[in-house]
């Protein structure tokens, strides 16, 4: 397989909304270029990029897939990724690893949300940028509005490279022709904004044009078109028919010949060293330079084991080179070096800059690694990118005996794979919680578990982390005596409790005088305590916020012994915590909802029904807002669904625990209630 240099090297991640044809142009482009003999079909599970049984059965991307096109002594690596909201995490990760994003629209659907989100996280990755209008053979279309639309909202610097002609059954050139038919507008002033554009990054070239007074060579445009595009001054508007293939062998040009190459495009971010100390690094695309690559994606094959995907930023790699990862000091030795095309795994002798490939079988390689050669760059990473929360929660539990570590397992598996995909053992509830980006995000979660892993399970709502405490102070006293025959148990305990500030914990005090209590039981009496604090006192969860002061007590100089003492402190402070006035705190969490301006009210209205607050809002990106307050965690049971009716499926939202604060009488009657029985048994 020929290795092409740097300078001739592509990275393209075509990202935007379900439906906008991601996949199907990515066909279009593998057939054109010759890497595929036809184009395969979506609806017949039969593309390159869909090869998971899971998307072959649903008909739509569920992760980040790999390909290449080779095109006029050039490669372009192409990155396709799922449109899905929820499955935005995969989407994300191809922004890591690229110089350029290709944002595809639907002709007929407009710019939809995921479009708009997209554009906007590229621009904060600082990647040059390209727009995509698929579909221009679908009827009944309005391509001068859409192109309106898209400057309005994107910004004027969004200028088409070529426009639609003949019915939208092929393209016309509108930077490298001065002239030509199309469908609409003109070609002539299409190439005249184009030049007028690039050339104002360039003050030396723009003299020489109004000196001139004629057309610019296209090498003289080469370097400020690319100036342009990382400074997103210009970002170009091509048109296309991935069902068609009107304008496909066109892109294939474009990008060829006017996108970035690894050494024109901005460079990744790169930091050294922690926290705030951390500093930028420049990573030079030298192939003679040590190594530096970042992980971007990460796959369980049922077959080749995990593999690990990674884009190469500087030096070159090689079956037999040894790498390190991250500030692991143990290095691994490169067995096999692929190029991925879809499933397949094509092994290749070497890869340099520009270049994604991947290794198989090194299980201690995750997500967002950095791998090097040299142990002194143990402490470079990529900027991390900003993942939308994972807020909709499923609490799991195995339907077969014997199947917990099976389901722990499979869990930590799908979570590397998925970098939007939480899961958390909690200790209290004894639950295996998974958390995602929406109701389709977990159900397909759920689909891999019993398909691909065999594994099947019981499902239901997080149980919500309710916590008790105390609102007054009171005495109490045990004394317990048990006589069995022989030495027996003794053992009595006097103690008073009282409330400490919300969020304070736990403190246990010591006041006991002229050795009532021995010394050596006094651990036994806090322990007693613990377990109350452990499982409650009123409706069997954690206790928090309370002083206990242990002040008197008796003992026995034979019966005396720490189980007597462990039971007599866990019954007294059951019996203070009764006279304390016990109520139930619910969790309260910070929520700030980003929706379409014209759904503030509804969403403003929908939080305040749900013993919510509102603490403000503020204008986000074109046409959204974001609005804050503060509700219980309990209310925001199925949100994700709710914030979709209301809002179109444009809505997202995010929490942070915020403070505790006491549930409603009615709640607290209830929670009391459904322990009681389960307490007496």
């Amino acid at each position: 397989m020929t290795q092409y240099a740097t300078e001739n090297i592509r990275t393209v991640a075509l990202v935007g909304q379900a439906a906008a044809g991601k996949t199907t142009l990515v066909e279009a482009l593998l057939a054109r270029s010759g890497m595929i003999g036809a184009a395969g079909a979506v609806e017949r599970g039969s593309t390159v990029c869909d090869y998971d049984p899971l998307e072959k059965t649903h008909g739509h991307s569920l992760k980040l897939a790999v390909a290449h096109a080779d095109w006029r002594d050039s490669r372009v690596h192409l990155l396709d990724s799922p449109g899905y909201p929820d499955f935005l995490g995969h989407a994300l990760c191809a922004l890591a690893a690229v110089d350029t994003a290709a944002i595809v629209i639907n002709a007929q659907n407009g710019i939809e949300p995921t479009a708009a989100r997209m554009m906007h996280w590229s621009q904060a990755r600082d990647l040059c940028r390209m727009i995509i209008v698929n579909r221009i053979d679908a009827e009944h279309l309005d391509l001068p509005g859409l192109l309106a639309e898209i400057q309005d909202t994107f910004g004027r610097e969004c200028l088409p490279l070529n426009l639609p002609a003949g019915g939208g059954t092929r393209v016309t050139d509108c930077f490298f022709n001065p002239g030509g038919e199309c469908d609409f507008s003109s070609v002539s002033e299409a190439h005249q904004a184009l030049i007028d554009q690039v050339v104002e990054v360039d003050e030396e070239l723009m003299a020489v044009y109004l000196e001139q007074g004629e057309e610019l060579a296209p090498e003289q445009l080469h370097a400020p078109f690319e100036k342009a595009l990382r400074e997103g001054h210009l970002i170009p508007v091509c048109f296309v028919s991935a069902r068609t293939g009107a304008g496909v062998e066109e892109l294939l040009d474009i990008l060829v010949k006017l996108m970035p190459n690894p050494t024109e495009g901005n460079p990744p971010q790169f930091l050294r060293g922690e926290g705030a100390e951390a500093v930028p690094l420049h990573a030079e695309p030298d192939p003679a330079k040590h190594v530096l690559a970042h992980v971007f994606k990460t796959e369980m094959d049922p077959y080749a084991g995990k593999l690990s995907v990674f884009r190469i930023h500087q030096g070159t790699v090689t079956p037999d080179t040894q790498l390190y990862i991250g500030d692991y000091r143990k290095p691994f030795r490169v067995s096999h070096l692929y190029r991925l095309q879809g499933k397949q795994h094509i092994e290749i002798p070497s890869a340099g800059p520009g270049d994604i490939c991947g290794v198989a079988k090194v299980d201690d390689i995750a997500f967002d690694a950095v791998l090097h050669d040299a142990p002194e760059d143990d402490h470079i990473h990529l900027k991390p990118l900003e993942f939308p929360h994972a807020v909709h929660g499923l609490a799991l539990t195995s339907k077969k005996h014997g199947d917990e570590q099976k389901l722990a397992d499979v869990l930590h598996k799908l979570a590397a794979e998925d970098p939007s995909l939480k899961v958390e053992h909690d200790a209290t509830t004894h639950e295996a919680v998974i958390r995602g980006l929406g109701d389709l995000h977990l159900r397909r979660v759920l689909e891999r578990m019993a398909d691909q892993y065999r594994l099947d399970v019981d499902t239901h709502a997080p149980t919500i982390p309710y916590r008790e405490t105390i609102t007054g102070k009171a005495e109490g006293h045990h004394r317990h005596k048990k006589q069995t025959g022989g030495a027996g148990q003794f053992g009595e305990v006097f103690l008073r409790v009282e409330p400490l500030e919300r969020g304070a914990g736990f403190e246990f005090v010591d006041e006991v005088k002229g050795g009532a209590i021995p010394y050596q039981f006094i651990p036994a009496v806090e322990k007693g305590v613990r377990q109350v604090l452990a499982n409650g006192a009123i409706a069997g969860y954690p206790m928090q916020d309370v002083r206990v002061i242990v002040f008197d007590g008796k003992t026995h100089p034979v019966d005396g012994k720490e189980i007597a003492f462990i039971t007599a402190g866990k019954k007294a402070f059951l019996d203070a915590v009764a006279k304390a006035r016990p109520i139930v705190l619910e969790p309260v969490v910070d929520i700030e909802v980003t929706v379409p301006e014209a759904a503030i009210g509804d969403i403003s209205g929908d939080i305040s029904s749900k013993r919510g607050q509102i603490t403000g809002s503020h204008p986000s990106r074109a046409g959204m807002a974001v609005v804050t307050g503060k509700v219980p965690l309990a209310e925001l049971n199925n949100y994700q669904s709710r914030l979709k009716s209301v809002t179109g499926g444009q809505g997202s939202y995010a929490i942070d625990l915020s403070h505790y604060d006491p549930v409603p009488p009615n709640v607290q009657q209830k929670l009391v209630a459904e322990h009681s029985p389960a307490q007496e048994e």
